[in-house]
């Protein structure tokens, strides 16, 4: 039976270099970074090495990187921190946001009685942009806004230096999940100067449970985590220091083989999406997935016209036939219903059919496409 992995928005195939790295890092230097004889010390220079590099290639200072378990963690710390430190009583967002972001602002809502507001999305899913200064403008509460670079479910991607300048306009703070970007996209936070941003390593072959905050410096924001002095004291408990090396080394691989590797996905994502249009007609991209210079290149979210009866059985079928894809984010596949990305942006009657993501990376091959696009073809026919 064919495998064929569509599902890098959920995570990704690790590199080999990758695996080589954490496996040298866990034989043989398996001190404590905190130690300080050599076996800790040398682990704790691969640390800071790992700091200094990744803050390099984003144009920023070794100590605005603080490593975290993933995305997750990193958007929970700096929301929260942000409300308890920064004197922050208005959070801006939109409902398409990742659960990560979307559920701890609505708990910071009910928790520390912040005022929660909604950005407007247009029928594709991009927020107004006019409706978000008007929010910015409307009192003088100390605000957050925080908003996804790129939509981990549909793709679209924000205008981030817009959303960079209305913010510092208002004298705002502005947060973003990178998670889908980081890896993906060349960054310079002097140039599109967010206050805070997350990545995840195993979006970009790199190993899960690893990721980081980038944090601007004298933020104000304080520990989340207390009880050591890691990560400048911001994060304490002992580093995942195998990690963090194999966060490095995927970050590196990411951004020295980006413009390859870009240009060799985007034409995948580009066949994908034509060869889908010649065979099964009626098919639709939702939100902006369908257009090659306003949506990640990494994905593409598919409607089929199907009728719903049948569309319960669709993703069983593909897991059968070896396609791996996914309604949408990985960490609410197990919930009932549409994705809550697609219910704020679709009419009712194309809720009812089937959307399936795609996603993405070197690792594929047009062969696997066609063969994607056959069995999905197969299916809407018979």
């Amino acid at each position: 039976m064919e495998k064929v992995y569509l599902d890098n928005a959920a995570t990704t195939q690790v590199r080999d270099n990758v695996i080589a790295k954490m496996q040298e890092a866990l034989s043989q230097m398996y001190g404590n970074p905190s130690s300080t004889h050599s076996f800790g010390r040398s682990a704790k220079t691969a640390i800071e090495s790992a700091r200094k590099t990744i803050a390099k290639y984003l144009n920023a200072h070794p100590s605005e990187i603080i490593f975290t378990s993933g995305g997750t963690e990193a958007d929970n710390m700096i929301l929260r921190c942000a409300v308890r430190d920064l004197n922050v009583k208005t959070i801006i967002t939109t409902k398409i946001e990742h659960h990560a972001v979307l559920h701890t602002a609505e708990d910071l809502e009910k928790e520390a009685g912040i005022k929660l507001q909604f950005v407007h999305l247009d029928a594709e899913g991009n927020p107004d942009l006019n409706h978000l200064e008007t929010l910015l403008k409307a009192d003088d509460s100390k605000k957050l806004v925080s908003l996804m670079h790129v939509n981990n479910e549909i793709g679209n991607i924000l205008p981030i230096d817009e959303v960079c300048d209305l913010c510092h306009k208002h004298d705002a703070y502005f947060h973003s999940d990178t998670v889908q970007s980081i890896g993906h996209y060349p960054w310079d936070v002097k140039k599109t100067p967010v206050d805070f941003m997350t990545a995840a390593a195993h979006k970009f072959h790199g190993p899960k449970g690893i990721g980081f905050a980038f944090i601007k410096r004298n933020s104000g924001l304080k520990p989340m985590i207390s009880g050591g002095s890691q990560e400048r004291g911001f994060r304490a408990g002992t580093e995942s220091f195998h990690n963090i090396v194999g966060l490095e080394e995927a970050f590196t691989s990411a951004y020295d083989l980006l413009e390859d590797e870009m240009a060799y996905v985007q034409d995948l994502k580009q066949y994908f999406i034509t060869r889908l249009k010649q065979e099964i007609p009626g098919v639709a991209l939702n939100g902006l997935s369908g257009d090659m210079e306003k949506s990640t290149y990494t994905l593409a979210n598919v409607r089929l016209p199907i009728d719903p009866q049948k569309a319960l059985m669709l993703l069983f079928h593909l897991d059968i036939k070896g396609i791996a894809c996914s309604k949408g984010s990985a960490c609410q596949s197990g919930s009932e219903g549409v994705s809550h990305v697609l219910a704020e942006i679709l009419k009712e009657e194309d809720l009812k059919k089937p959307s399936i993501r795609f996603s993405f990376s070197k690792f594929n091959t047009k062969e696997e496409l066609d063969y994607t696009v056959q069995v999905l073809k197969s299916f809407v026919e018979n």
